[in-house]
């Protein structure tokens, strides 16, 4: 019987022979090792310390899970009927044992180990294990912006990421630590989830993402109702705690949501023990008495705003100009330092119809010469002109943005396997510190050719590599195609992690 249109047939085939469609995921096992931190998620989560599969390698499947494209728990099986992956897996958690390690290991089980990578049950009760019944409890009886705090398992599942930035920092040092804080909406159909101001139910964690080093230093998950700027304070001096030696100055970035008096102050004011007063470009709301300041600017005061293109600078259609505003928390005192204003105004090009004008997502600014502008503001401690500050500041809008549907869309952390909410925590956690892991990877071992590439092109290029493992003697041996253009740079970046590596794990 004809299988399908064309010539040919797929037969499924029982033995597995060592094939694997994954072999470039060997990369990403070199680097967890080289981290040590399968060893460090043993000592941090402590979650699974008495039988069967370990916290570090629930860790790892969930990370190689998000790498090899899957959205769900479920798809832990695809990886367990790789025989290649398999091997490679095994093998790398023999790494650093001896073998009263691993006979230790062998005792875990009460009969003999026969998976490689833990069920999809099994996965979804280890999630379930980061969920505190009685911060539900207070979660939902709570205020509208509550944040549940976290349970000491996810406490060292985001210390482990913390640990992969610092090894990340202490290879390919950086001094500057651009930080870039934006929240984003995951929609959902769960029930337990809250609506967030889109009106659809929705999680929405807030993120700190370090521009230099092209990371996530730490996210904190939230409900969707919880607004993005609630407690902006907090995570931000968690997370300059969290920078690792080396960094020797910072740099914040946020949009409206950062625009919290005491964040403003904290920063302007040198509050911060290690760092001192921190530069900063917020974006501004836009009340009453900003709008009457850009009003009240006269139009030579009002700048064309360019941006600086490859083939030289680009006209906006946009102008900037510095206004005349200090709100009263900024105050008087000598104590206090030079707060800016600097307005962006865009002309409304089509005009707005009688009876419309509640309906656009701005509020249009009629100027003293009757002309309709959409105007913004920014409000920053840094002494740059008014256009390089912009261009500056609207940097934030590139990377930091694209981290979020790497992490959303790219990763598993856009798909909430569960209702409860520390469960998704923990699942969204796993995919900020696959993205970190990947993030490391592209950095420290494949090279500027492939920092700006996507995660679904490296998926392409060089995770989805076919190949045959096999043993040779006590060696393992990966057989892929020389000629795949993925071949070489993954030869390379092995060495690369090889000479950058913490050691066995002890």
């Amino acid at each position: 019987m004809r299988q399908g249109v064309l010539p040919f047939q797929y037969v499924g085939d029982s033995e597995a022979h060592g094939m694997t469609a994954l072999a470039g995921l060997g990369l990403y096992l070199d680097a967890l090792h080289a981290s040590g931190l399968p060893a460090r998620a043993d000592r941090l989560v402590r979650l699974r310390e008495a039988q069967g599969f370990r916290d570090g390698q629930m860790l790892v499947a969930l990370v190689l899970l998000n790498l090899a494209g899957g959205e769900g728990v479920s798809d832990i099986e695809a990886l367990e009927q790789d025989a290649g992956l398999c091997a490679l897996v095994r093998r790398a958690e023999q790494y650093g044992h001896g073998r009263r390690d691993r006979q230790a290991e062998e005792r875990r089980w009460r009969t003999v180990r026969r998976r490689t990578f833990p069920s999809p049950s099994a996965l979804f009760r280890y999630l379930a294990s980061f969920h505190d019944e009685a911060q539900e409890a207070a979660r939902a009886a709570g205020p509208l912006a509550f944040i549940p705090a976290p349970t000491a398992a996810l406490r060292g599942l985001r210390g482990l990421n913390r640990d992969l930035v610092a090894w990340v920092q202490a290879v390919s040092p950086q001094p500057v630590a651009t930080l870039d804080m934006d929240a984003t909406l995951i929609e959902t159909g769960k029930q337990e989830a809250r609506y967030g101001y889109t009106g659809t139910k929705a999680y929405q964690p807030l993120q700190v993402y370090w521009a230099e080093q092209d990371l996530v230093v730490d996210s904190e998950f939230r409900d969707g109702n919880v607004p993005a700027g609630h407690e902006q304070l907090r995570v931000l001096t968690e997370s300059l705690a969290a920078l690792p030696a080396g960094v020797e100055r910072v740099q914040l970035r946020s949009d409206t949501a950062g625009y919290q008096q005491d964040l403003l102050l904290y920063c302007g004011e040198g509050k911060d023990p290690r760092f001192g007063t921190i530069p900063f470009a917020v974006g501004a709301d836009m009340t009453e008495a900003l709008r009457a300041a850009a009003r009240r600017t006269p139009t030579e005061e009002w700048h064309p705003l360019t941006e600086e293109r490859a083939w030289g600078p680009h006209a906006t259609g946009q102008e900037w100009a510095e206004v005349c505003f200090v709100p009263n928390w900024v105050g008087h005192t000598h104590r206090r330092g030079v707060y800016r204003y600097v307005a962006v105004r865009e002309p409304v090009r089509q005009a707005i119809l009688p009876g419309l004008e509640g309906q656009l997502a701005f509020e249009a600014l009629t100027m003293d010469d009757g002309a309709a502008y959409k105007v913004t503001a920014v409000v920053t401690n840094r002494d740059l002109p008014g256009d390089a500050l912009l261009r500056w500041y609207r940097g934030r809008c590139g990377k930091s943005e694209e981290m979020h549907g790497v992490l959303k869309r790219d990763l598993a952390g856009g798909r909430m396997p569960s209702g409860s909410f520390g469960e998704n925590a923990a699942w969204w956690a796993v995919a900020v510190l696959t993205a970190t892991l990947h993030a490391a990877v592209k950095r420290l071992a494949l090279g500027e050719g492939w920092r700006t590439k996507r995660l679904k092109a490296v998926r392409y290029g060089l995770i989805n590599l076919a190949g045959r493992v096999v043993t040779h003697g006590r060696a393992l041996v990966i057989r892929v195609r020389a000629a795949h253009p993925g071949f070489e740079p993954l030869v390379t970046a092995r060495r690369h992690l090889l000479a950058w590596a913490t050691g066995p794990p002890g």
